[in-house]
């Protein structure tokens, strides 16, 4: 079934539909990543978002659900050529039938290169995929991604026990959490209680907990006002470790600003510069607004290689710190998984 990629900027790619039957509008983004498909589809923070994947084959080792990282959001998928047979011992599926399953809309057979230089040039911008070329762009370019994270968190809390001994309990601020992030904290001896985003600091106040933990997600961070007024009352009060969306509370909550990127970070292949030894991280990533690195109280750890943009921040005066990255990423490189290992020793310190 023929397809389009319609551009904001009035640019028209035309492909083969594959997935749901649907047409579909939202913000779209590019990622770099030459394998972990997977983990990219069932990544909530890609709520609103239509993803094109900038390597030319994607599907050859099919589905696999237990390598899921929680329930797909995003709302398009875009690829130069999917795989129709897979060949993996573990593979459950294929690409399209999972895609239908769950109601995304697909397109291959575009010029992946051609939509990725002018996402980098332009900078990121809305698309819509549909079965007939729009005269009116209006629907594309007045679209915006709100409501993001009340649209993915989890609604009830929700606890899971350590592996093994118990050491630990954590609070997990569930703002379109990845499941590996509460399975390094599970490793490490932490029961670990996800909550809906919007709890408030005198619920977690009164947990028990020895520590916060505030997830990745999707959207603006700016949007969050009420979630960075409530990490706000508990700044100093226990342990927090940050990532990604969670990074960028942090950072507004003590002070500090956001700003969106030109057309984010996403892969499995970006480098991260350690600003303690000078040492280079190999990190996965998927955000398009970042921390400005001047927040009051705050030393930044780690900066982007590539453009300078703050990657990690520690509050030495408030037992915390915050990574844009992602130190859990599956498939990924583990190259930051250390950081897990920092945030256990503030609560050991802290008992």
């Amino acid at each position: 079934m023929k397809k389009f990629l319609v551009l904001a900027d009035g640019s028209v790619f035309e492909g083969a539909g594959f997935g749901a039957e649907k047409e579909s509008v939202g913000e779209l983004v590019f990622t770099t990543g030459v394998c972990g498909y997977i983990e990219t589809l069932t990544d909530p923070s890609y709520y609103g978002q239509i993803v094109m994947q900038t390597f030319p084959q994607v599907g050859n080792y099919g589905i696999i659900e237990e390598d899921f990282e929680g329930e797909p959001a995003l709302f398009g998928y875009v690829v130069r050529e999917y795989c129709e047979a897979p060949s993996n011992f573990r593979c459950g599926g294929t690409l399209d039938a999972f895609l239908k399953k769950r109601g995304i809309p697909g397109v291959c057979g575009v010029d992946t290169r051609e939509i990725t230089r002018r996402i980098r040039e332009s900078g990121t911008m809305n698309a819509a995929i549909v079965s007939e070329v729009p005269a009116d762009l209006g629907f594309i370019t007045d679209y915006s991604v709100k409501g993001a994270v009340a649209a993915v968190s989890r609604r009830d809390a929700l606890t899971l026990p350590a592996f093994g001994e118990e050491k630990y309990k954590v609070a997990l601020l569930d703002f379109g959490a990845k499941g590996h992030i509460a399975e390094n904290l599970r490793e490490r001896g932490c029961a670990v209680t996800e909550l809906p985003y919007d709890t408030s600091a005198e619920v977690i106040l009164s947990g028990g907990f020895d520590g916060l933990m505030l997830s990745n997600g999707p959207g603006d961070p700016a949007e969050n006002a009420g979630v960075v007024a409530e990490l706000k009352k508990l700044l100093g009060k226990l342990p927090i470790f940050g990532i990604c969306l969670g990074h960028q509370l942090l950072a507004l909550a003590a002070g500090g600003r956001t700003v969106k990127l030109p057309y984010g970070h996403r892969g499995a292949n970006q480098p991260v510069r350690d600003l303690e030894n000078g040492r280079v991280y190999i990190t996965s990533q998927n955000h398009g607004y970042a921390a400005d690195g001047d927040v009051p109280g705050a030393k930044p750890l780690f900066v982007n290689a590539n453009d300078g943009t703050n990657e990690g921040l520690v509050y030495p005066a408030l037992q915390a710190l915050s990574a844009q990255f992602h130190p859990e990423a599956n498939a990924g490189p583990h190259d930051a998984g250390f950081l897990f290992d920092r945030f256990i020793q503030l609560l050991e310190d802290n008992k």
